[in-house]
């Protein structure tokens, strides 16, 4: 009697010393790994897309959100202070100018976490939707792996790769442009920052728009961030600018008028947020300039296709299989606050359109459930015609004519912008 009265003390203690760890895991409280939130050395190198540790914790101390503050802290050691989730997160959205249907399908695919959810028609730079402008508006944050579309872009202008050359990643190792983009391989993408220099990444990403203003007329919208010179190298230097966005501060919109931009085969936008009815019935495209990048648009996107079909971003399809989307996802974290990106486009008979979501938070943030949140958009769109409609004259993957596209002059060569393919 005494031996089963210590062996049911004993099954006791081990049931409430795994409930003390399950039940605040499953609140996300207690600094439960998710996959690959502490990788290895050789795996921190290979793919971004795993959640990366801030260096700055420790001297920048608490950071606090307008979403509730939480203090957790990973078996690795790595802090975070803000939390995955919040409320009212479209207080203030200036929505009359939006398309409701695009708009309601962004805000029930993000839910309550704490982000926000950008749609725009890359035939025309509108913005269809855009749910938390506070976010949104924002000085902008690291972005991640999702930097590797612009350095891929800068790689193939100058003509340094193909997407089959193989550039070796490790001891016996090599992969080519898709695989490293469907994948998000960090040691790929540092090589060919160093290969390129500093001078060239940064005057093509400044070409892409980081740095500036993406929008036209847009009340509160903040430029990001690019360094006017190379990030030391004890942080990893150009590098690690060119693998993680180290350094860089970018806003949704820059993304999103990137990737409309490939999206469309080569023309920046700026990006217009109607603030009425009548303004989106009278929009008319405004072009930034127009890039050189036609022809290398499709050496991207395979890669781009594979993030989604196999790689990083593969969890778009738990909800959405019906149409093809090509994206790049991104994940990285700084003061104790983990980033999750998505950016991407939905190619479909009805024309396209481009999601970028981009998350804040702790443990459950990261880039797989930002793609995760578009995948959820993609399908509510869907399962409401949007893509089985021809294109409309109000917004919805119109066709611009050339005729009411407004040409800013000056544009192609602002800021010293050497033309794609050329060096100085």
């Amino acid at each position: 009697m005494k031996n089963l009265r210590v062996a049911k003390l004993a099954v006791t203690a081990l049931v409430l010393a795994g409930l003390r760890f399950a039940i605040p895991c499953a609140f996300g409280l207690q600094g439960e790994q998710v996959p690959g939130s502490k990788p290895s050395a050789q795996q921190q190198s290979r793919a971004s897309d795993r959640p990366q540790p801030s260096r700055a914790v420790n001297s920048a101390g608490p950071r606090l959100t307008d979403a509730s503050a939480t203090r957790t802290v990973l078996p690795s050691g790595e802090i975070f202070y803000t939390s995955s989730f919040a409320d009212h997160l479209t207080e203030g959205d200036v929505t009359d100018g939006e398309d409701p249907e695009v708009r309601q399908a962004a805000i029930g695919a993000l839910g309550n976490m704490n982000g926000t959810v950008l749609a725009i028609d890359p035939a025309s730079g509108r913005i269809l939707a855009m749910v938390n402008q506070k976010l949104a508006l924002s000085s902008g944050a690291q972005p991640c792996s999702t930097i590797k579309l612009s350095v891929a872009l800068t790689a193939l202008s100058e003509g340094i790769i193909t997407k089959e050359t193989q550039v070796t990643i490790g001891a016996g190792k090599r992969m080519n442009l898709t695989a490293a983009l469907a994948h998000s391989n960090n040691q790929y993408f540092e090589a060919l920052g160093r290969q390129l220099g500093f001078e060239k990444v940064s005057l093509h990403a400044h070409e892409y728009g980081l740095d500036e203003l993406a929008g036209i007329g847009i009340s509160g919208e903040k430029p990001g961030v690019y360094p006017a010179k190379e990030i030391p190298a004890r942080v990893g230097g150009v590098g690690k600018m060119c693998s993680f966005g180290e350094g860089i501060s970018m806003t949704p919109l820059q993304l999103g008028a990137l990737v409309s931009a490939i999206a469309n085969g080569g023309t920046l936008y700026y990006l217009q947020h109607p603030t009425t009815p009548e303004q989106a019935a009278d929009l008319r495209p405004i072009v930034k300039r127009q890039l050189d990048i036609t022809p290398l648009t499709g050496e991207i996107s395979d890669g781009m296709a594979g993030a989604v079909n196999y790689g990083t971003a593969r969890r778009v399809r738990y909800s959405f299989t019906q149409e093809e989307v090509l994206g790049k996802t991104g994940t990285c974290s700084h003061a104790g606050t983990r980033f999750g990106w998505f950016a991407s486009y939905a190619n479909t008979d009805a024309g396209r359109i481009v999601v970028v979501v981009f998350l804040q938070g702790g443990v459950p943030t990261f880039g797989p459930k930002a793609a995760e949140v578009a995948g959820r958009m993609y399908r509510r769109l869907y399962s409401h015609g949007f893509f089985h409609a021809k294109p409309k004259s109000n917004g919805h993957q119109r066709q611009v004519d050339d005729s009411s596209t407004v040409v800013l002059a000056g544009q192609q060569l602002r800021r010293g912008v050497i033309p794609t393919g050329q060096s100085r």
